[in-house]
């Protein structure tokens, strides 16, 4: 009787493990390309809700506004709007101030706040958006505002880690203000 052999050849475990080596390495880099790309989609995404959340905020008070200030502003400062508010009954009329400015800029990327006052005894200020870029001394590539009555025109840059969002904005202030 002839006795069969069994078990694997040395060649046969070698190509296995080849064959597994490089599925595995495929798969590593896979991974790797995956959770990298995760990470520069959720950077994109932070610059573009803060680029976002000013412009919807800026928007808002701009539309209001019946005198908008952009020229001769010293940084931080970044735009001043005031309106006048009538009361539903009749009343008191409520003057309101608001002014938008940077905080904490470093390497021109910084907080935008808002200064909300008004003569009904409203003072408040709030964080509008982080990581936007403000530079007086790069025109070109910088957050900025331009004012042609009755349209505000609103740039808007966020810088965060290796992501930019850029937008812009044209807002046309409440009409029959002139």
């Amino acid at each position: 009787m002839k006795q069969g052999k069994n078990g694997f050849t040395l060649i046969g475990l070698a190509v296995t493990l080849a064959v597994m080596s490089i599925i595995g390495s495929a798969a590593a880099v896979a991974t790797f390309q995956v959770v990298k790309s995760t990470g520069r989609n959720e950077s994109h995404m932070t610059a573009v809700r803060q680029v976002q959340n000013a412009g919807y905020q800026i928007s808002h008070d701009a539309q209001m506004a019946e005198s908008v200030v952009v020229d001769n502003l010293e940084p931080p400062n970044f735009l001043v709007l005031n309106w006048t508010e009538q009361a539903y009954d009749g009343g008191d009329l409520t003057y309101h101030s608001v002014s938008y400015f940077f905080e904490g800029l470093s390497d021109g990327i910084g907080k935008l706040k808002r200064n909300h006052w008004s003569s009904a005894g409203a003072s408040e200020e709030t964080l509008v958006a982080a990581y936007i870029y403000y530079d007086p001394a790069d025109p070109e590539n910088t957050s900025k505002l331009t004012y042609q009555s009755p349209v505000l025109t609103v740039r808007l840059i966020a810088l965060y880690e290796e992501a930019r969002e850029t937008r812009e904005y044209k807002v046309i202030r409440r009409p029959n203000l002139d």
